[in-house]
């Protein structure tokens, strides 16, 4: 299995307080060069002149404690949320997606809308950006490698944008597919790699349309960078982060439960449903702690797991009289 622990974070990448705190103005006034400086990032890293995401105009979350579409826990800066990742067709290393990411082309970009639905076809992402109404949404992000980031995208509702292709009745289920193209994503040419390219992910339709699903063009209150999932993924904030699938390019709708890319490698150890539960372990780990980044050595910010992720309140209904054990 390519899964792994991930690697010890350094105390020199720990974003000051300040920065939190300001963290409007941080977003507006900073850019991957700067905050690379103070992260030991490659010298080969863009500078701010040079940053290729673009400003968003979008509906600033609001801040408060019973909306859960915000939380106040700490952030990483952008430019760690951008230079660790799980994005394994531009390598299996957290860094290598931000170091090989830059050779996708993201414009144009159409989402291919195929199945159970009134209005099937291929939908440039322009024309979807036009209709849609961006907002800003602050989630945690629990990755079943057992590390987390609190991370404020930009984007819109999952089940507003079902709704403009008219499912049928017969659609119980969405499939996603993340684009498929050798000659830009060096993970898919590796001859070790244990994917069956293209990645492909799923949720039931029940999970699709639910208020928390969301659609992410943005980040930090710009365009999403490569190495994020540029130019569309989505975000599933209640599920393991492997369920958000990246670089979206088809949505199928389905009466048959479509089998996903780590569940085809590994049943046993990645299920469908991937809901974070503290009281199901890993087989190689325990799923009961996270760490939340940033950390250190000497600060590893060990956390407890929460049900859910912290969003049970919302989505513990969806799963009712079903075994969290089984239906893992």
């Amino acid at each position: 299995m390519l899964i792994r622990t991930p690697s010890d974070i350094l105390s020199s990448e720990i974003t000051p307080e300040s920065v939190y705190l300001k963290r409007r103005q941080f977003m507006q006034g900073i850019g991957i060069g700067a905050t690379a400086l103070g992260l030991g990032l490659p010298a080969t890293g863009l500078a701010a002149s040079e940053d290729p995401r673009k400003d968003l105009e979008f509906s600033p979350v609001v801040a408060k404690a019973d909306n859960p579409f915000y939380t106040d826990e700490n952030m990483p800066s952008f430019a760690q949320a951008s230079s660790y990742n799980n994005f394994y067709e531009f390598g299996t290393d957290k860094t290598d997606p931000a170091k090989n990411a830059h050779t996708l082309t993201t414009d144009p970009w159409s989402v291919q809308v195929e199945g159970d639905v009134a209005k099937p076809g291929s939908y440039p992402l322009e024309d979807i950006m036009k209709l849609m109404t961006l907002e800003e949404r602050i989630y945690r992000l629990r990755c079943v490698e057992a590390w987390s980031m609190v991370i404020p995208w930009v984007g819109f509702s999952l089940a507003e944008f079902i709704k403009m292709f008219g499912p049928t009745s017969n659609a119980k289920y969405v499939e996603f597919t993340t684009l498929y193209r050798r000659s830009e994503m060096k993970g898919q040419r590796s001859a070790f790699s244990v994917i069956d390219w293209p990645y492909t992910e799923g949720l039931r339709m029940d999970e699709a349309m639910h208020p928390l699903a969301f659609m992410s063009v943005g980040m930090y209150g710009k365009t999403l960078p490569n190495q994020n999932g540029a130019p569309i993924r989505l975000v599933v904030p209640w599920k393991y982060g492997f369920k958000s699938i990246k670089s979206i390019v088809k949505m199928r709708f389905t009466s048959i439960r479509p089998k996903t890319s780590w569940q085809g490698i590994a049943p046993e150890e990645y299920g469908f449903y991937a809901n974070v539960n503290p009281e199901v372990s890993h087989p190689r780990w325990s799923q009961a702690y996270e760490r939340r980044l940033p950390s250190s050595l000497l600060s590893p910010s060990r956390i407890k797991t929460e049900m859910f992720n912290g969003y049970g309140e919302q989505v513990a209904g969806l799963y009712k009289g079903m075994n969290l054990r089984r239906h893992y």
